[in-house]
């Protein structure tokens, strides 16, 4: 499903999605949630692809959702935006995001399903469900106390006021802060480097770290130990060993053979 306001590119085993309806600061409508689903879905399921970069432009990330549009919905429709957090929030691929300019809502809620997320030093983010009479989404009410703990999320959720990238990035869910102008190449430069890592070893770490937090560090190590053992025995685990041991670099080729 191909969507105007949503421009996706695949190059070199990166996806890019990228948030365009500029006159409308990025604002998301249902039929976008759609279309992001819909490539979402089929980087899923390209084994050609390792990465999706998730976009707005260098001064503008989204809204959030359209006003107009989410007024539309009668009360009980289903919205099109939980497809999108369902394949987000379950995608076994690493997902970089790159947020410059506003970040409102989902558009900072989706953020936390991200595994890198690279801020612009003008990106601004709120969370104004209480704002709007409403409860947090996207999952932020588990998420966001896990990565900045219980005051400051409840902070963020419950006062709803905009915070800089800098805040973003002490609450746990922006690695790096940088330049406008150097925030796409960044971005991007990330997407590289885990598009030439082996994709089963990515697979494996991301669906460890999505573990629920309440298992015990004897659990863990019993978990890993297992992807451990099936790892060090497949083609990519193999070739790097190999090319180690013969002074040479690795073929990329076989990095990404089915584990």
């Amino acid at each position: 499903m191909s969507h105007p306001n949503i421009l996706v590119d695949s190059k070199d085993g990166i996806v890019t999605i990228e948030i365009s309806r500029r006159e409308k600061k990025n604002a998301i409508t249902s039929d976008m949630y759609r279309a992001m689903s819909a490539a979402l879905s089929r980087a899923r399921d390209d084994s050609h692809v390792r990465v999706v970069l998730l976009r707005g432009q260098e001064d503008m990330f989204t809204a959030g959702n359209d006003l107009a549009d989410f007024l539309q919905r009668k009360v009980g429709d289903p919205s099109a935006a939980i497809p999108f957090l369902h394949l987000i929030a379950a995608f076994e691929k690493p997902i970089v995001a790159a947020v410059a300019g506003n970040a409102v809502g989902i558009g900072t809620t989706m953020l936390l399903h991200c595994d890198l997320v690279y801020a612009a030093d003008n990106a601004r983010f709120q969370l104004p469900f209480v704002n709007l009479a409403l409860c947090p989404e996207g999952g932020s009410s588990l998420l966001l106390p896990r990565v900045a703990g219980y005051q400051r999320a409840a902070e963020l959720l419950m006062l709803g006021e905009p915070f800089d990238a800098a805040t973003a990035r002490e609450a746990g869910f922006v690695n790096r802060v940088l330049a406008p102008g150097e925030l796409m190449a960044a971005a991007m430069e990330a997407a590289q480097k885990l598009a030439a890592r082996p994709a089963g070893s990515l697979a494996v770490t991301k669906a460890l770290l999505k573990r629920p937090p309440d298992r015990s560090a004897i659990e863990a190590i019993d978990e890993e130990v297992i992807f451990f053992g099936d790892l060090v025995a497949a083609p990519a685990a193999k070739e790097i060993f190999a090319a180690f041991l013969e002074k040479r670099s690795p073929d990329p080729d076989k990095l990404h053979d089915k584990q």
